[in-house]
């Protein structure tokens, strides 16, 4: 049976792991402990970039010697292949580490195998601790290996009524400064951004992370059905990389500079979804935060393909103007996509709500 202490090294473990979110893809983020054979801390890491060092290697060099005869507390099943960088389950057997204690099996089938190969080596391993907080920090990777697919979070800011603009278009600011730089995070956290045309139109909108330093930017993704986007737009700025995403007959040659290019097939006149996700994935995206409006979110909400909502909530009503989601192809009340709230908290004067899919 799991200890107070071992509980306490894989939530610190967890956290270690959560420094990782966006600058690991398409690896998964990782976090761990080594405690010495007298059970206090000798070494710490997290995996911090893709090609880089996995998180094993980095506590067990913190660790060095006192990491014999100790326990390795793991997020993810430790690796058994050798990629970029070698299998950690036999570095933690060649480190001396007597027993490992991980959280989530690894589903990759290139990788796992790490738990046979250590009990092979003598090394005692007891897995599922904390289980569900570990899977939950590294739920992005997860889903892309399970189902092929990035994660996707559909992100919206609204009044309470629901509505994302006034009657007259005009919608900055409905939320506060504080929910706008929380957003930020989230851009931080992620490896793709994503509007559609309506949005790109409307708002311009720039979709770089600005404010949190040494963040890495995501990738901007703009659906540009037509190749209409003007050479003015933000996205082409520069400041983060930015693939249009046209019609495969969309006409290109007046396209500005500053962006990739890539072609999909279209279906009553937009972008498919699943194609999308398809292409983005192939591309080592894992996971897409939502930007668009409420047309492209309808989109994704129709396609069953929306993985977690974040919601930012103003104290404030306006009672007309164009509600946060369209057509989600729901016709009854029986069919409504019905969510578990994960988090409700406060950020500046605004509500943030945090939900994901019921399970079926």
């Amino acid at each position: 049976m799991a200890t107070a202490a071992d509980h306490a090294a894989m939530r610190r473990a967890i956290t270690l792991a959560a420094r990782g979110l966006g600058s690991t893809s398409p690896n998964p983020v990782v976090g761990c402990v080594v405690l010495d054979a007298s059970g206090e801390t000798a070494g710490e890491g997290w995996h911090q970039r893709a090609g880089g060092p996995h998180a094993e290697v980095h506590a067990l060099r913190a660790a060095g010697e006192r990491a014999r005869g100790g326990t390795a507390y793991v997020t993810l099943e430790p690796c058994n292949h050798t990629g970029r960088t070698g299998p950690c389950a036999q570095a933690l057997t060649e480190a001396g580490i007597t027993r490992v204690v991980y959280a989530v099996g690894d589903p990759n089938p290139r990788a796992t195998g790490g738990a046979d190969t250590l009990r092979a080596a003598g090394v005692h391993v007891e897995a599922g601790l904390l289980a569900e907080e570990a899977e939950a920090g590294n739920t992005a990777w997860l889903t892309s290996v399970r189902l092929g697919r990035p994660h996707v979070t559909w992100k919206y800011a609204a009044t309470l009524d629901g509505r994302t603009a006034a009657a007259d278009g005009t919608s900055r600011w409905i939320t506060s400064a504080e929910s706008r730089a929380d957003v930020h995070r989230l851009r931080a956290e992620s490896d793709a951004v994503l509007v559609g045309g309506g949005t790109l139109r409307t708002d311009d909108p720039h979709l770089a992370v600005r404010g949190i330093e040494g963040a890495v930017q995501p990738l901007r993704v703009v659906l540009d059905t037509r190749a209409g986007i003007h050479p003015g737009a933000r996205v082409l700025d520069g400041a983060a990389p930015t693939l249009l995403v046209v019609g495969e007959d969309a006409d290109t040659r007046r396209l500005p500079d500053g962006a990739e290019l890539l072609r999909l097939p279209l279906y009553d006149g937009r972008i498919g979804v699943p194609e999308l996700l398809t292409a983005l994935h192939a591309r080592g995206v894992r996971s897409v935060l939502l930007e668009g409006g409420a047309t492209l979110a309808g989109a994704f909400a129709a396609g069953g393909v929306i993985d977690r909502v974040v919601g930012y909530l103003a104290p404030v009503l306006l009672g007309a103007g164009p509600a946060v989601l369209a057509d989600a192809g729901i016709t009854t009340i029986t069919g409504a996509l019905r969510l578990d709230v994960t988090e409700a908290v406060r950020v500046g004067p605004d509500l943030r709500i945090t939900a994901k899919p019921k399970e079926s």
